[in-house]
């Protein structure tokens, strides 16, 4: 029965894209309050995923890519749908894309030339996503009360975020590189 449980962290991952649909739709749809409910949902169950699969040791290959492709869908969509209606300037889109870019790029490279295994998130990148999720509920409560003065600040800081982010994965990416093509040569 023990072995069944091991997918509970993958369903819970599985059930976080799915949420993305009704968030995205409820946002565009101006129930902003069902947006808001869901992707705090959402949310907690990123956190739930990662506890139980390190607590009760359920953690899979399949989760190791789920679990961020879960959270690409639900934070790049937030974003995205906020871009597409003007909320946040286009400078945000931008960083954020060439960093997840960065991030695709590096990781698709090292496992196919280098046949290394699924990337393991970092502190750095948890720490990001942490503060994405806290910039999207920003964004959701300023629509549904249309609080006015803290919009340029917080672009500002996740934008500077996003850009330490990209510069530490392109850092690592290109040190793994050169380690991997000295070990190899």
């Amino acid at each position: 029965m023990k072995d069944y449980l091991i997918f509970i962290p993958n369903l819970i991952s599985i059930t976080r894209i799915i949420l993305v649909y009704p968030i995205l739709i409820n946002f565009y749809n101006g129930h902003f309050f069902w947006s808001l409910s869901f992707f705090i949902l959402a949310s907690l169950s990123d956190a739930l995923d990662g506890y139980l699969a390190r607590t009760f040791n359920w953690q899979t290959e399949l989760g190791k890519i789920l679990d961020p492709i879960a959270d690409k869908f639900l934070l790049i969509g937030m974003v995205l749908i906020f871009w597409l209606e003007q909320i946040i300037p286009d400078y945000v889109i931008l960083i954020l894309i060439l960093r997840e870019l960065i991030i695709l790029l590096g990781a698709s490279f090292h496992m196919t030339v280098y046949h290394l295994n699924t990337p393991q998130p970092n502190l750095l990148g948890k720490l990001f996503t942490l503060l994405l999720i806290i910039y999207v509920l920003i964004e959701l409560v300023n629509v549904m009360f249309e609080i006015v003065g803290i919009h340029q600040l917080h672009h500002i800081v996740i934008s500077i975020a996003c850009l330490i982010s990209l510069f530490s994965y392109t850092i690592h990416w290109i040190k793994l590189t050169y380690k991997l093509h000295n070990k190899n040569v």
